[in-house]
């Protein structure tokens, strides 16, 4: 089984072709797709977090809406980047988002990725200590923020107010958060930490390392990775893990106008330095849909996980959009994905 999610990163541009052009238009317009996603059957709906761009930046406003306005698909992040947030407001938001929406949220977290502000964290607030790195930061925001959803005391009761001693905890809780959180994870090492830590995995289209074998196979490895150290953790539950993957079918001219070129030049990996290492970035999958199944049945990563997040153009709106992830779901159907 597969479930299929997009993954929207929100962007928008007052450009010619663009119909996300305004902040707004980004934000109604995944609230329509994600609605219109529900009705064609599709399982998720994740956008991706970043600051200081002209990209969705704050989710949990919108995770909350898309909430309110749909009834069965999953809503997430994929992911937001734990430098820049406060572990317990964020924990008071995420439960309040995961209460509309009838606990569908899936939630996904990690260090982050380059941004253009430079350590833009520290405007926020939050400033390493001496002798961490923003990494160290990130995954003690995570700890924090772990522990107050699942009702850790976090501040000391006044007894003038409460009538008590003792710690309080965050207040709203949404039973079975906890369980729904996932790290994104880039390299194989960060994968077995993410296991043993109990979180589920989200793994995307680069890794930030390179051995010289194709994407899938190390996306494959560093899934195998985790799956063991999981086990070996003795944690209960049955993990869950996700890849994201760029698949647009050409089955119009206006998809052949778009994105006919990229055919070519996007289906082979590619690598280059990110962050000061080698890191490698999956192909993406374009071209006429008996092709891409055929592509697909040979990457060993899709096969592994549980959950395709679809990357959306969503610039181009919510209507073509919505024809791509049709598409996307019959390629599904002929691979055996329910």
């Amino acid at each position: 089984m597969k479930r299929i999610g997009f993954l929207s990163f929100g962007h928008w541009q007052a450009i010619p072709g663009s119909i996300s052009r305004t902040g707004q238009d980004a934000l109604l317009q995944t609230i329509d797709l994600a609605v219109a996603a529900e009705e064609i059957g599709i399982d998720g709906a994740y956008v991706r977090v970043h600051h200081f761009a002209p990209q969705l930046a704050s989710p949990f406003p919108l995770l909350a809406a898309i909430g309110a306005k749909t009834k069965r698909i999953e809503i997430g992040t994929a992911v937001i980047d734990m430098r820049y947030e406060n572990p317990f407001y964020m924990a008071e938001d995420a439960a309040s988002a995961d209460l509309i929406s009838g606990g569908r949220l899936q939630l996904g977290i990690s260090r982050g990725s380059p941004e253009p502000a430079l350590r833009g964290y520290e405007s926020f607030g939050h400033v390493p200590a001496e002798g961490e790195t923003d990494a160290d930061l990130a995954r003690s925001h995570a700890e924090l923020f772990r522990a107050a959803i699942s009702g850790a005391g976090v501040a000391q009761a006044d007894p003038k107010m409460t009538g008590m001693d003792g710690a309080l905890a965050i207040e709203p809780r949404s039973p079975g958060l906890p369980e729904r959180i996932w790290w994104g994870s880039g390299t194989r090492a960060t994968a077995i930490w993410t296991a043993e830590q109990g979180m589920n995995l989200m793994s995307s289209t680069l890794l930030t390392e390179d051995t010289g074998v194709p994407f899938h196979e190390l996306q494959a490895e560093q899934i195998a990775g985790y799956r063991e150290a999981w086990k070996k953790a003795g944690h209960k539950r049955e993990p869950r893990v996700s890849v994201s993957r760029s698949i647009i079918p050409l089955v119009s001219d206006l998809d052949r106008r778009y994105f006919g070129a990229r055919g070519a030049h996007d289906s082979h990996d590619q690598v280059g330095y990110l962050d000061g290492g080698l890191a490698r970035f999956g192909k993406s999958y374009v071209g006429e849909p008996e092709r891409i199944v055929e592509e697909l049945r040979e990457d060993t990563a899709v096969a592994a996980a549980d959950t395709v997040l679809i990357t959306v153009p969503n610039q181009l709106g919510v209507e073509y959009n919505s024809r791509l992830l049709e598409n996307v779901k019959a390629i599904g159907a002929e691979l055996g994905w329910n």
